[in-house]
């Protein structure tokens, strides 16, 4: 039975994704296992909070993982990066800022 707990985990797909808004002037910052409903959910401002205040809706970059803990480890890594830091990171993945999320 745990041999096939892990099995199943294993396939899973988790997220780390940077959003921004209209004027590409806030970022946020956070981690999913199901990017397209997390994105969705930021879209229509079914996310209380920081993204729904600063009409937070483009996203602009993202990695996979197989594994959680990486995942968790590389939001936290690139939440405690400087702007300037995350900026050239995004543009290196996506230099004309275009919103991923119109790719699903």
């Amino acid at each position: 039975m745990i041999l096939n707990q892990a099995v199943m985990t294993e396939d899973r797909q988790y997220y780390v994704y940077i959003l921004t808004n209209k004027s590409n002037n806030v970022l946020y910052i956070g981690a999913t296992n199901d990017l397209i409903r997390r994105v969705f959910e930021h879209k229509n401002k079914l996310v209380k909070g920081f993204t729904e205040k600063y009409k937070l809706r483009k996203l602009v970059y993202y990695e996979a993982t197989n594994d959680i803990e990486s995942a968790i480890n590389r939001e936290k890594q690139l939440k405690n990066r400087y702007r300037d830091w995350k900026v050239n990171l995004i543009n290196q993945f996506n230099p004309k800022w275009k919103n991923l999320a119109k790719d699903f």
